[in-house]
């Protein structure tokens, strides 16, 4: 027997129903149909809720598999095939109807889209639906590119770590909390399937708000002397109380990141890992510099070569954690912090695993460690996501609740039959750590405008060959300044560096520049390092915008704008432009798409082109992808969505490039931002000299490599 007529016979074998089917409500096509018409009515009284994206993705896999078995199908007759195939354009065409409704549907339509255990529940459950038999599904490949690897990783062991193993070779493990592990004392839910009803309870929450009660802290100043907010207080008096888990869900701009490092010492779960996007991994050193200065913090770059294994703060990046996962593994952390976390959301991807794997490796060492997962996507969309985390957390497994978050769905005395069940579900699974305040929230402890330094690292090629660019001017300068120093008179040499001859080269140098645009000088340095920096600050807007909404983002040059553009349209992100060269008809366009449009999520601006006229107060986050050379510049642009009718505290996002010059131009702006503030409110202060911006980074330069010289 051909294996084209075993195919077909086993098809046959499967779902025998359909060689006697006659009327039209009968097999799969008519179940598909109520299923999607259903699906389009919820779309057009607005939001898709999870469960019905669930049921447009298994449709779509349904329609596309019997649409394959009909064309396959050598029993039926063309005009039966021509009529099947007929009802199913019919459910396709709505199916599109409804994507084009909400487009981020369509994600659910790609070859490669995770299919869910809940989908492949429901689909079996259409089928059955339908009188038909289920076949098993075929086992799914991972895909490519973030797939479990089945060939040996490139693993390292850092010198330094050795080091410290070798200092501590017995790693005692902590018994102390041994009775938590115990298993509830009844099994009234052990056999319920319950991950789905407790994903359900947050479906049905009608908006109930999803944050553990915490108590109010005594002290809102830290070990160190800082003050905390008051929100970021309740959670460190929590850990101190004894919570141990957290999914932390705030919105960006509330100090997520202070609050983990702070939740750490309070907890005295140090050594720490935290496991973070590449994006902000300087950010999170810097971050612990001035939180928790007695923890010295280490950050993984690549092989790890240059990392302090004695450090109490352990970062390292997704991108390079599989080669780290091993000896991660065993330096005994008493507590793990994921940034970003909604990046573990596919469980079978290999960063997803490596997290999981080394969760579980230390709560084997360590009975409560703390246990942190960091994200400012709100909670109510695409909530099947947020069991990878719960599972980070250490709350469920693949298939059920664990010991601690079972106990509390056993508390309730309900079972899934009962309505109540699900709100009294909803409040177990956030009373296990589930923290989510809002920027309008807490209004009251945030200033209205403050902008946010987060510094990157340009450690590519690009990074390098900026830093030689750097050490070139650095040299030109010394140079210059020799050379004048040469030519005095011994009696009129000031001892050690003179600072006004300084000024006066770094002068000569900014006024040639001016007069001869050619070879390597401020200003081409500094768009190099706004073109190094735009994936990065592009790649945080993206983040925002999926936190919070729609967010805007600034940059001087052409060619920033269009490396941030062309990665919003990789990732399938809406955006608008708004640039120097549009036509008042072509502007207009532009603010209208990204002000009514919420497809729209991002708007790029030119910083000389949209910094002054524009109102952008739909959003509340902006991205300063590049510095400006003046305050007035920066502080122009913020004030684009800093309005009269703003409800909400508005966070400017500026992104540095670390150890370059852009560090100190931003020292520089925010130092001169000050002095004309100062000016204004009737200081003798000359404002003017406060614009000068270039000259001072050029001052700087010169200084410290006259100083590196004398060492």
């Amino acid at each position: 027997m051909s294996g084209q007529t075993k195919s077909a016979t086993r098809a046959r074998g499967n779902r025998r129903p359909r060689r006697t089917r006659r009327l039209d409500n009968e097999g799969i096509i008519p179940v598909l149909a109520r299923a999607v018409r259903e699906i389009e009515a919820e779309a057009q009284r607005g939001r898709v809720s999870p469960s019905a994206r669930t049921r447009f993705q298994v449709v779509a896999l349904l329609v596309r598999e019997e649409r394959n078995r009909v064309k396959a199908d050598a029993e039926t007759t063309e005009t039966q095939r021509a009529e099947q195939l007929k009802r199913l354009d019919g459910v396709a065409t709505i199916l599109a109807k409804t994507a084009a409704r909400d487009t981020s549907l369509l994600a659910l339509l790609a070859e490669d889209a995770e299919v869910s255990d809940a989908a492949r529940t429901l689909r079996r459950k259409m089928i059955e639906a339908a009188g038909l038999e289920v076949e098993d599904e075929p086992e799914q490949a991972a895909p490519e590119g973030d797939a479990v690897a089945t060939v040996p990783e490139r693993r390292v062991i850092p010198q330094s770590v050795i080091a410290r193993q070798l200092a501590h070779p017995f790693q005692v493990p902590d018994f102390a909390g041994a009775a938590m592990r115990l298993e509830p004392k009844t099994h009234r839910l052990a056999n319920w399937e319950l991950i789905g009803p407790l994903l359900r309870s947050f479906e049905l929450a009608n908006g109930a708000p999803a944050c553990l009660e915490m108590p109010d802290p005594r002290d809102r100043r830290t070990r160190d002397g800082l003050e905390m907010m008051r929100h970021q207080a309740q959670l460190v008096a929590s850990v101190k109380e004894g919570h141990r888990t957290f999914l932390l869900a705030d919105e960006p701009g509330l100090g997520k990141t202070a609050q983990a490092l702070l939740a750490a010492q309070a907890a005295d779960a140090f050594p720490l890992l935290v496991v973070v996007p590449n994006v902000v991994k300087t950010n999170w050193a810097r971050e612990a510099v001035r939180w928790v200065p007695r923890h010295k913090a280490t950050v993984i770059h690549g092989d790890g070569h240059d990392i302090d294994g004695f450090a109490d703060i352990v970062i390292v990046n997704y991108e390079v954690l599989d080669r780290h996962v091993g000896w991660l593994g065993d330096l005994g952390f008493k507590g793990m912090v994921v940034d970003e976390a909604h990046f573990i959301k596919n469980r079978k991807s290999q960063r997803s695993q490596h997290v999981l794997g080394l969760a579980d490796r230390i709560r084997e060492r360590t009975v409560r460690p703390l246990m942190m997962a960091l994200t400012g996507t709100p909670l109510i969309n695409d909530i099947e996501d947020f069991t990878s985390i719960w599972q980070f957390l250490g709350w469920i497994d693949e298939k059920r609740p664990l010991s601690e978050l079972m106990a509390r769905l056993e508390e309730t005395g309900l079972t899934p039959e009962d309505k109540a069940f699900y709100p009294s579900a909803r409040r177990a699974v956030v009373d296990m750590g589930i923290v989510r305040r809002r920027k309008v929230d807490v209004a009251a402890d945030i200033p209205a405008r403050r902008i946010a330094d987060i510094p990157v690292e340009l450690d590519d090629e690009a990074g390098r060959s900026i830093r030689a660019a750097e050490r070139e001017l650095a040299r030109r300068l010394v140079e210059r300044y020799d050379r004048v120093m040469a030519a005095r008179d011994e009696d009129k040499r000031v001892p050690g560096i003179d600072e006004e001859l300084v000024r006066r080269v770094a002068e000569w140098e900014r006024d040639e520049t001016d007069d001869n645009a050619s070879g390597e000088n401020v200003f081409s340095m500094i768009r190099r390092i706004g073109t190094a920096k735009a994936p990065l600050a592009a790649d945080y807007a993206a983040q925002l915008a999926r936190s919070v909404g729609k967010v805007v983002v600034f940059a001087k040059h052409v060619d920033v704008m269009d490396a941030c553009e062309e990665l919003f349209a990789q990732r399938g992100i809406g955006y608008s432009s708004i640039r120097g060269n549009q036509t008042p008809k072509a502007r207009e366009a532009a603010i209208d798409s990204f002000v009514n449009d919420p497809e729209v999520e991002i708007v790029v601006c030119s910083l000389t082109a949209a910094g002054v006229g524009l109102n952008l107060q739909v959003a509340s986050n902006v991205v300063l992808a590049e510095l400006s050379w003046t305050d007035a510049e920066q502080t122009q642009a913020i004030d684009r969505v800093h309005r009269i009718g703003q409800e909400e505290p508005v966070t400017a996002w500026r992104i540095i490039a670390a150890q370059t010059i852009d560090t100190r131009i931003a020292e520089l702006i925010d130092s001169k931002a000050g002095l004309a503030a100062r000016a204004l409110d009737g200081s003798d202060e000359e404002v003017t000299a406060s614009a000068d911006i270039q000259v001072e980074a050029m001052v700087t330069l010169l200084t410290e490599a006259l100083r590196k010289r004398r060492r």
